[in-house]
């Protein structure tokens, strides 16, 4: 059986560069997925993504802007480290967690899960060194540039999943490549 995978694209399409994640989700909507990966592109739905992780996902590769010191343009590959959800009466609870839905950064996405009763299987982060977060529509040129690479690197990752790891075991394929 092959493991579910899930690819999200997320960020803001009206920030600049947040919009990274979008415009990798509709480039990789052009390729041909190995069967059990499903491609979305989640924008600023934060809610709604972790209602989807609910369904059960043994990798899930969140796209995204990232910002780590490299240059503008930038890919990474990230394994995120997971915090521990809080409890009830704990700050960073589900009420709490939910004060602008439209505004959950993907940490506090993925924190919603255990609340809401669900599990999380392995997670990378495939991102990108923003330039400019700035209001407004598309992306700067050096990030432009990085969504090819960032495709590719998602397909070699979904590939690799789908394929040789067992269920919620990718082999990360790299760590951190070139920008500009």
């Amino acid at each position: 059986m092959s493991p579910r995978i899930l690819v999200a694209g997320v960020g803001n399409i009206f920030c600049g560069d947040d919009g990274f994640g979008s415009t990798v989700a509709q480039r990789l909507a052009t390729e041909s997925l190995p069967p059990g990966v499903e491609l979305r592109d989640y924008g600023i739905r934060g809610v709604h993504l972790a209602y989807q992780l609910l369904d059960g996902y043994d990798v899930l590769v969140l796209v995204d802007a990232v910002e780590r010191g490299g240059p503008p343009g930038t890919v990474y590959v990230v394994e995120p480290e997971l915090a521990a959800a809080p409890r009830p009466g704990e700050p960073g609870h589900a009420p709490e967690l939910m004060v602008d839905a439209h505004d959950m950064a993907p940490d506090a996405v993925l924190a919603m899960v255990p609340i809401l009763g669900g599990t999380l299987g392995n997670v990378l982060l495939v991102g990108c060194e923003p330039e400019q977060l700035a209001p407004g529509m598309g992306l700067s040129p050096a990030v432009e540039r990085a969504v090819e690479e960032a495709a590719w690197l998602v397909m070699e990752i979904v590939r690799t999943a789908a394929t040789t790891a067992p269920a919620g075991q990718p082999e990360v394929v790299a760590t951190e490549t070139g920008g500009t």
